[in-house]
């Protein structure tokens, strides 16, 4: 019994060290195969002496009450109201091209013109119809002075008034054809020679252009131009159903654009849809904004920010102290009482003269506050 106790101990002895031996071989390999990351690099530090020190001001950030806000994604649009999609008023062949894609046209500008007998064929039957109620109002006059002398009978008379009245009307049906072909006036209809000329009805830019010089056109749904106004755009979202009490109609939103960092552009919700994607659970909510410098492109990603009524305590920084870089945002933050580093911050997209911290910074960190520009002139130094 004793010598079976004692192979037993000697058995796990031998097992626990082949066991720890495992373990250290294990370690080994670990340890080769995944190799420590290198340090990161420190931030550069600025040192100012006393004279620039003198033009900075220094602060330490704490919390404030700012109004919550509710940022949403969204796609800038063409203002709808705005857009002209001009069509073919009648078959033909295209000639006069003048506009092409990009152009700025005003309204009333000659775009293109149509060849088209059909238009021909509008202008004799106009001119025909007016000859014809010149002599149908000769005729009646005629009649009815023989009726007032009793030369004519009254079925004659009324065979005249019921002549003339064919006639004006007939008038009636080839003026209007003319005026939805764009030849309002007599002088248009004189100087006419074949060639419709199709018009801009808005002033805008040609952003699509379907023909080309020569083309034989129908009258379709396919439009020949389409000319947009930029002067105002849409920037269109979805809310959630549980953020829908936050937003109503002519209500401000700050818009941003990742092509322009630090900037924002101001406009107020025009609609709010009626009904939530069942998919989603969200609705869609239309912001009009001026556009005049048309930096604010159709297709163009933006974020929508709208106020809400409410409250709350966060980490600000004031405006001033911030600036963005390559698409980033960075304050200094005073390491010293002489040295500064550059320190990349996350803000919300507020408006006025405070910022909201979301991450970078904490409670009671000095930043620089005045003299960022300063700092920045000296960085540039150090680093060329």
């Amino acid at each position: 019994m004793k010598r079976g106790l004692i192979a037993i101990g000697a058995a796990f002895v031998a097992i626990s060290c082949a066991a720890c031996g495992r373990t250290d071989a294990a370690s080994d390999t670990a340890g080769s195969i995944q190799p420590a990351d290198p340090p990161a690099a420190p931030p550069r530090v600025i040192v100012l002496d006393a004279a620039r020190l003198a033009n900075v001001q220094v602060d330490a950030i704490g919390e404030k009450s700012l109004a919550r806000t509710l940022v949403v994604a969204g796609k800038v649009q063409f203002d709808e109201d705005r857009v002209a999609r001009i069509l073919a008023p009648l078959a033909g062949q295209i000639v006069e091209l003048h506009a092409k894609v990009g152009d700025l046209v005003r309204k009333g500008q000659p775009l293109c013109a149509i060849s088209s007998r059909e238009v021909a064929a509008a202008v004799a039957e106009h001119l025909e119809s007016h000859k014809d109620l010149d002599l149908a109002d000769k005729t009646f006059a005629m009649m009815q002075d023989l009726f007032e002398h009793q030369a004519a009978s009254r079925i004659a008379l009324q065979q005249a008034q019921n002549d003339q009245a064919k006639a004006r009307s007939r008038v009636g049906r080839a003026d209007q054809e003319l005026r939805v072909l764009g030849l309002r006036d007599e002088d248009a209809i004189a100087r006419f020679d074949g060639r419709l000329p199709i018009v801009s009805p808005i002033a805008g830019v040609v952003i699509d252009r379907r023909v080309n010089d020569g083309q034989f056109v129908q009258t379709d749904s396919t439009p020949l131009m389409t000319v947009a106004d930029l002067s105002t755009v849409w920037v269109v979202g979805e809310i959630f159903e549980r953020d829908l009490r936050f937003v109503s109609r002519r209500q401000t939103a700050a818009i941003a654009a990742a092509s322009y960092p630090g900037e924002r552009f101001t406009g107020h919700v025009e609609y709010v849809s009626d009904t939530i994607d069942p998919a989603t659970r969200t609705a869609k909510v239309r912001v009009s904004v001026p556009n005049a410098t048309g930096r604010l492109k159709p297709e163009m990603f933006a974020s929508l920010t709208l106020g809400i009524a409410e409250t709350e305590r966060v980490l600000t920084v004031p405006s001033r102290a911030v600036f963005s870089e390559d698409g980033r945002t960075f304050v200094y933050a005073a390491v010293g009482p002489d040295r500064f580093i550059r320190r990349p911050i996350e803000i919300g997209l507020d408006e006025g003269p405070d910022r909201r911290v979301i991450r970078g910074l904490e409670r009671g960190d000095r930043v620089v506050v005045d003299g960022a520009l300063l700092l920045r002139e000296e960085e540039e130094k150090k680093a060329g």
